[in-house]
């Protein structure tokens, strides 16, 4: 299996988190953690196996003068 390392969701892209689960409950468990983390996630089953896919949520932007 040779999975896509982006795809784009929603007009929004989002990376691999480089995983393969086995079963929906395992990448469940995970893609909580990565939200309690401040990510959005998609799930995607691919050949039997589920794969996490993460995007950083920007919470502030911090603007600099040069």
């Amino acid at each position: 299996m040779s999975p896509n390392l982006a795809i784009i969701s929603e007009g929004k892209k989002f990376m691999w988190d480089g995983q393969f689960y086995d079963s929906r409950d395992q990448g469940q468990l995970e893609a909580e953690a990565y939200e309690k983390s401040n990510f959005e996630v998609r799930m995607v089953e691919q050949e039997g196996k589920f794969l996490v896919y993460t995007r950083r949520i920007v919470k502030e932007q911090v603007l600099t003068e040069t």
